[in-house]
């Protein structure tokens, strides 16, 4: 299930956004202020999200930089005013893209779909250094830290290290030797069932976050890959 934040304090805009949506086969969540949005953002891990930028109690400027600061998510901002410094305040805070009211929800929902379709596998997965961005999943190997939509997990430094090695590689299948040679070296004596007691521990901490837009999956006879939602 994929869902879609739609945050307005004007319940007929988002009624009809949402209705659009559904026939796009997302799942609308609709917030009517800024700090309603930004919950339910954590709540949810939408794929992409619609903000008005004058909301109640936090506006929508001020939700796109929570949200960009654990989330490469996709943001469109929408307002009635369309001042060309506007536009340019909210790009440089980290929208995507910005629509000016009244609109049409047709033209919203292709804004939205050409911002999924240009979410290919490098802009979904941002490596920079020793740090790595997926979604809400954020690893600093330098820190030996990791989080999930900016809640830090606590996790042994071979469970960092083996999230590194798999989200490094999206979709790429791991077999459980490749990993305990990587992880462990060829030295060690063990065998394949420490690489599945390992990856049993690092899902029961990692799930207790949501995280729709990846996961650790089992490859039944062979191993493990970091599969990302859609790709």
């Amino acid at each position: 299930m994929q869902y879609i934040l739609i945050a307005d304090d004007n319940e007929d805009i988002t009624d009809i956004l949402s209705t659009y949506a559904e026939k796009e086969g997302l799942t609308p969540v609709v917030a009517y202020d800024g700090e309603e949005a930004f919950h339910l953002f954590q709540k949810h891990k939408p794929v992409v999200v619609l903000l008005d930028v004058m909301m109640p109690k936090e506006d929508g400027y001020e939700v796109c930089r929570k949200i960009r600061s654990s989330s490469n998510v996709p943001i469109i901002l929408i307002t009635a005013r369309g001042e060309d410094f506007e536009r340019i305040m909210g790009l440089d805070i980290g929208a995507d893209d910005y629509i000016v009211k009244p609109f049409s929800p047709s033209e919203v929902m292709a804004r939205v779909r050409a911002i999924l379709r240009r979410m290919t596998p490098a802009q979904t997965l941002e490596a920079t250094g020793n740090t790595l961005t997926v979604g809400n999943l954020f690893i600093n190997l330098d820190e030996y830290s990791l989080s999930i939509g900016g809640a830090k997990v606590t996790l042994t430094k071979k469970e960092i290290e083996t999230m590194w090695t798999l989200a490094c590689n999206p979709n790429k299948v791991f077999t459980r030797d490749n990993l305990l040679d990587s992880l462990w070296g060829f030295d060690y004596f063990g065998d394949s069932r420490t690489v599945d007691s390992h990856i049993k521990r690092l899902r029961a901490k990692l799930d207790k976050l949501d995280h729709p837009e990846w996961a650790i999956k089992t490859i039944w006879g062979v191993g493990y890959k970091f599969e990302i939602e859609g790709i």
